[in-house]
């Protein structure tokens, strides 16, 4: 199992961050894209690092062309010698409108195709293929000598697809090489029963398997020394959960659950800018009819039962000294997942 672990902030902090990341071994550092640039962000962690896999997590897509970012990833897997993949994420429509000052349509059909085309770009590139991808949303028939950079000596950069949606899932298991299943507001249940069973549909659909394909672990989950540290930790999951769980995007996870009423609760009080209210009316019941939750003694036994289908997860722990979270580490990175989901075997 890779341990991910994230930076970001302002420019010139990333490097010290990144710096640390390595020295402790972390296997994957990627990062968010809220007030700073993503591809910016993973290009001052290339210089500064030498041997770990960088990611974004995610960049945003719709803002930009997928020949700018096929550009820029195919520049960053150079410069990083091969370590670097790149996260997309759609965004919702009154961010790419009303904040991104661009246009809005169904996301996953135009995903797959913003996919689609980067990887056609990098086709020509790599392997002179034709310039000559036609789809409903993007077009790219043109390529010549002074705009493409060639070759690389490196494999073509992985791009991730973060998911929640059924539709999303069926689109990222069809054309996309990783998973980032959104973890604002992702449920094991909800993983198992409504988005890895639409990631196996597109798997099927493109004549692919579980294998070509990997998946970062997710679910609401608390960790922690004892009872009480669970306990402070599960009131910390109500400040995400009640921000996530005010927009009606998410709200087909409360309702496998039979929280419905909560989502719709959260979203009057959101209207109503009622903020400190929103998280106070969760309660624990609800919270843990959401969340997992396990001791860092029992972290490798719960990981290796319940995300199985993983390859790859973000670590952090609080209040252990650095010995014991080495040792933690150590015992995770050396779990050997099937990266199958159970009851989903081809």
């Amino acid at each position: 199992m890779k341990l991910g672990t994230s930076v970001g902030g302002k420019l010139d902090s990333i490097a010290a961050q990144a710096e640390k990341a390595e020295s402790d071994q972390y296997d994957l550092i990627s990062c968010g894209e809220l007030a700073h640039d993503s591809v910016l962000t993973m290009t001052v962690a290339a210089t500064a690092t030498q041997s770990i896999d960088l990611m974004t997590s995610v960049t945003i897509a719709f803002p930009r062309s997928p020949m700018v970012l096929a550009m820029e990833a195919w520049d960053l897997q150079v410069l990083s010698k091969g370590r670097f993949s790149i996260g997309l994420g759609s965004q919702v429509k009154g961010h790419n409108e009303r904040r991104f000052g661009g246009s809005w349509s169904p996301a996953a059909p135009r995903m797959k195709e913003y996919i689609q085309m980067m990887k056609s770009i990098w086709n020509t590139w790599q392997d002179d293929a034709p310039a000559e991808f036609l789809g409903k949303h993007y077009k790219y028939t043109l390529m010549t000598p002074n705009f493409n950079p060639g070759p690389i000596e490196y494999a073509k950069p992985k791009i991730y697809l973060a998911v929640v949606g059924d539709a999303m899932a069926r689109v990222a298991g069809e054309v996309a090489d990783g998973i980032l299943p959104h973890g604002g507001i992702m449920t094991d249940r909800y993983m198992r029963e409504v988005l890895l069973p639409n990631v196996k549909i597109g798997l099927e659909r493109s004549g692919r398997t579980w294998a070509d394909i990997d998946i970062s672990a997710s679910g609401y989950t608390v960790y922690g020394e004892d009872d009480k540290e669970i306990s402070k930790g599960l009131d910390g999951l109500r400040q995400a959960l009640s921000f996530y769980g005010s927009t009606r995007t998410y709200h087909d996870v409360l309702d496998l659950h039979g929280l419905k009423y909560l989502g719709d609760k959260l979203h009057g009080l959101s209207l109503n800018g009622e903020w400190q209210k929103m998280k106070d009316v969760i309660t624990d019941e609800e919270l843990l009819e959401l969340a997992q939750v396990s001791t860092y003694d029992n972290m490798p036994n719960f990981i290796a039962e319940h995300r199985e289908y993983a390859s790859q997860m973000g670590f952090g722990i609080r209040g252990t000294s650095p010995d014991r979270t080495q040792h933690l580490m150590k015992k995770i990175q050396s779990i050997k997942t099937t990266g199958i989901p159970r009851g989903l075997e081809f």
